[in-house]
């Protein structure tokens, strides 16, 4: 709490009442509950990429597995790097909801800042992502252009 420059006793900034620490707690359990699942997605996504093409292979092949050079290696490794990229906010997400439960607990004011840093970085992550995804569509929207007008 900083002191007003008068010299008063009186405490100034943010506070945070009841309601904002019940909201906060709701908050922290949807960000578990959603993180949580954002990683079993992720251990899904790994193993499709890992065991998927040898699935599709061995069905495929009356029940012999072979392994053919069609794009699945080059599926498996998309897969994989959007496994990846996933992996970050969502590690984030987690991270936001047990700092703000382990900072509403203990009412540490270094908790929640750590809490809010990882909310922060959750966000950061994804406004980066979203503007890389749509510079990519921008992009494939201005060579489809081009290439229709060449026709």
């Amino acid at each position: 709490m900083a002191i007003d420059d008068i010299g008063s006793n009186t405490p100034r900034g943010l506070r945070i009442n009841e309601h904002s620490k019940s909201f906060l707690r709701e908050t922290a359990k949807w960000a578990k509950f959603l993180s949580i699942v954002g990683f079993v997605g992720i251990g899904l996504m790994v193993l499709l990429a890992v065991f998927g093409e040898y699935l599709s292979l061995y069905a495929a092949n009356s029940n012999t597995f072979t392994f053919e050079t069609d794009g699945g290696i080059a599926g498996m490794v998309v897969v994989l790097i959007l496994a990846i990229i996933y992996f970050f906010p969502v590690y984030y997400l987690y991270k936001f909801a047990n700092n703000m439960k382990a900072a509403l607990q203990s009412e540490e004011e270094d908790q929640l800042t750590d809490a809010f840093e990882m909310l922060k970085s959750h966000y950061k992550f994804m406004g980066i992502l979203t503007i890389i995804i749509l510079s990519i569509y921008l992009l494939l929207f201005f060579i489809g252009f081009m290439a229709a007008l060449s026709v």
